[in-house]
């Protein structure tokens, strides 16, 4: 009976633990990120996930023609500075942070209704301690009204 309970609190904890993360992630995104978006308004577009060392992950967002955007990446600070790049669909590459010194936004005009590719890298620790490090990472936009 004891290993009957121990595994319903196991599968439990399995189940539960990717939705605190996540709550937790949609917590640090409102708090910390979204006031990185000032002057512009935000989207009411939610994209984050915890991401560990290594990993990179992207995202397919429509921009309309004539709008003037900014696209912000927001992480834990464990994460160290978080790569990304932006991309046409034809993978031309429109902006790269790690030609503009990391930065985390991209402000730029869309001439045109457009679907763009944002790609970010969470690079890996050199010193490895032996723990990979994970966090929240946010894919932000507003705009100008």
């Amino acid at each position: 009976m004891k290993k009957v309970l121990y595994s319903i609190l196991f599968l439990s904890f399995m189940v539960g633990a990717p939705m605190q993360s996540q709550a937790q992630c949609k917590s640090f995104t409102k708090k910390t990120c979204l006031p990185n978006l000032e002057p512009y308004v935000y989207n009411g577009q939610l994209n984050s996930a915890v991401l560990s060392e290594g990993d990179v992950a992207e995202l397919l967002l429509t921009f309309y023609g004539g709008q003037d955007y900014r696209i912000n990446i927001c992480s834990h600070e464990s994460l160290g500075k978080i790569q990304f790049q932006v991309f046409d669909t034809d993978k031309n590459l429109l902006f790269d942070n790690t030609k503009n010194d990391l930065k985390n936004t991209w402000d730029f005009k869309s001439n045109s209704t457009q679907q763009l590719i944002v790609r970010v890298t969470v690079p890996e620790e050199k010193n490895r301690s032996g723990m990979v490090q994970s966090g929240c990472v946010s894919i932000l936009v507003g705009f100008k009204e």
